[in-house]
């Protein structure tokens, strides 16, 4: 059942994703846009929370749920910035890298030992973004929002290990969530607040948008948003954490999917080496256990 749950999770994901990189590329304000998609979430938990009874049982659930809240904050602020300055392709390959930390981290915090068939992933993976890094139009100065993609990609890695560890404490999840949302809702209104004119573009020639249909752009984002984050705790009530997060990154094959079909971007040669290469890597991850 877990692997039901994993897969519904990276439909979600991937479909927030897409939707991510569509709303980057609009003359509108992010932490607006984001708040929303936090605050429906909220609004949703909260629902559910009070209508099955759910509460926190001790200090520590509470903790986490706090933690995931600046935590998805930080991921998904990192993960639209990337949309918005790089390509969609490589930020959806570098952000997809989560499970790939979480194996690390998992090993490190709980003694979550490494395969061989994880080891052989880990090294195809970077051997791709070495590939990457030294493609054309990718170098340390001019990133095109590379470092934005793995900062995601490690925020996302640490909800991940967040999640797994509310399930360890028997928490919750709408209580968990409605933490989670709650917090970072907070923190997307305060940003938004603070810089209410600093991230729209006054020389941009596209439409800007207005606050009412920005936020409410966001509540229809927050729907996948938030039946990514029942799917994914699902899924690490039942399974293993490195499993479940790999297979939830699949999420990533649907947002290239996007970027071919609908983009059409184009790639060099040694990008497409690289990215092909780092996706063997993350679907080596996925068939071990």
């Amino acid at each position: 059942m877990w692997i039901i749950y994993a897969l519904l999770a990276a439909l979600f994901f991937g479909v927030r994703g897409v939707m991510y990189q569509w709303t980057s590329q609009k003359n509108i304000n992010r932490n607006l846009m984001l708040f929303g998609v936090f605050f429906v979430g909220f609004v949703i938990s909260a629902i559910a929370m009070i209508a099955l009874d759910q509460r926190w049982h001790n200090l520590a659930q509470v903790c986490v749920g706090l933690a995931l809240g600046l935590g998805s904050f930080s991921a998904n602020a990192a993960l639209h910035k990337g949309f918005s300055v790089g390509k969609a392709s490589l930020i959806s390959i570098l952000s997809g890298l989560t499970p790939l930390f979480v194996l690390l981290f998992a090993f490190l915090f709980w003694h979550e030992t490494l395969t061989n068939q994880q080891l052989i992933g880990f090294v195809i993976i970077f051997s791709g973004l070495y590939i990457i890094r030294y493609s054309n139009d990718i170098s340390w100065h001019n990133l095109q929002g590379a470092q934005w993609g793995l900062l995601a990609g490690l925020c996302f890695s640490v909800n991940d290990l967040l999640s797994k560890q509310s399930t360890r404490l028997e928490a919750d999840i709408f209580a968990t969530l409605t933490l989670m949302f709650g917090f970072g809702s907070l923190l997307f209104a305060f940003s938004w607040l603070k810089n209410k004119n600093t991230q729209l573009n006054t020389n941009d020639a596209r439409p800007r948008w207005s606050n009412t249909k920005t936020f409410v752009c966001g509540l229809g984002v927050g729907l996948t948003n938030v039946l990514g984050m029942v799917a994914i705790i699902s899924a690490f009530a039942l399974g293993t954490t490195g499993l479940v997060s790999a297979i939830s990154a699949m999420n990533i094959l649907i947002i290239l999917l996007y970027t071919r079909i609908i983009l059409k971007e184009s790639f060099s040669r040694q990008e497409i080496t690289g990215l092909t290469t780092a996706l063997v890597g993350i679907v080596v991850l996925r068939l071990s256990a």
